[in-house]
């Protein structure tokens, strides 16, 4: 059992998740650290039921896409109160909508999210949910990658993962944070341990050195080197707008 700090006195980071699943969850967000630093109060979930507040007998939460076309379309008139409710619930916190159309999640995001009071997501299904609720709310739209998936459960989950592995007590070594892919702009070096040779491969020899300058400086090259070959996108400059 991993140690965590005693409470501060701040709330728990909360994830609030809105889904017609809400079975899906904790899943694999209750395992190892992440399951520890929930049961320790750092961070909460919960899940809210989208089929609670359908329309008539059936509790219908969908319907077809207006113009024609494939598929179905989750209703405005089912999302709007369920995230008016989910307000109530979490104030503070942003609403967000999973979506592959929108904002690339990066570690950027998911650091400034881990500052704040947590998150209230909004997992679709099907072709996707009525616009008009995406701009009448305000849901700012967080993609995963460029791929589609069934639902937005799966990527909830990475969101939520990638914040809370941030918070303060989960994981313990701030340094090892530090140099993680894309914390300093650059992917991360490789690393080792120990069989010092193994299948004819054998540690790098500056890593046993004890030098802890050449040591920094070899990451450093390791890092910039793969950044080229397999990013090469994060070494393009930003422009500054005119």
């Amino acid at each position: 059992m991993a140690h965590f700090p005693t409470s501060d006195g701040r709330p728990p980071w909360r994830a609030l998740v809105l889904t017609l699943f809400p079975e899906m969850f904790p899943g694999p967000l209750d395992i190892s650290l992440l399951g520890q630093a929930r049961t320790a109060n750092i961070w909460s979930l919960e899940t809210l039921q989208i089929r609670d507040f359908g329309l008539g007998r059936h509790r219908q939460v969908d319907d077809t896409p207006a113009g024609g076309g494939a598929g179905m379309v989750l209703r405005a008139d089912v999302l709007g109160p369920a995230l008016d409710h989910a307000q109530t619930l979490s104030p503070d916190a942003p609403l967000i909508y999973l979506s592959p159309r929108g904002t690339p999640l990066t570690q950027s995001l998911a650091r400034d999210l881990s500052e704040g009071p947590g998150v209230t997501l909004l997992a679709g299904r099907f072709e996707g949910i009525d616009q008009r609720v995406i701009d009448e709310k305000s849901l700012k739209e967080v993609s995963i990658g460029d791929y589609v998936l069934a639902g937005g459960e799966l990527a909830a989950m990475v969101l939520i993962e990638a914040c809370v592995r941030l918070l303060p007590g989960v994981l313990g070594a701030a340094e090892s944070l530090a140099s993680e892919s894309f914390e300093t702009g650059l992917l991360e070096y490789p690393q080792y341990t120990k069989p010092r040779d193994w299948e004819g491969r054998s540690i790098p020899e500056i890593l046993l050195s004890g030098d802890h300058k050449k040591v920094a400086e070899w990451r450093r090259r390791q890092s910039e080197q793969l950044t080229a070959g397999r990013r090469p996108d994060l070494l393009r400059p930003t422009r500054t707008p005119k």
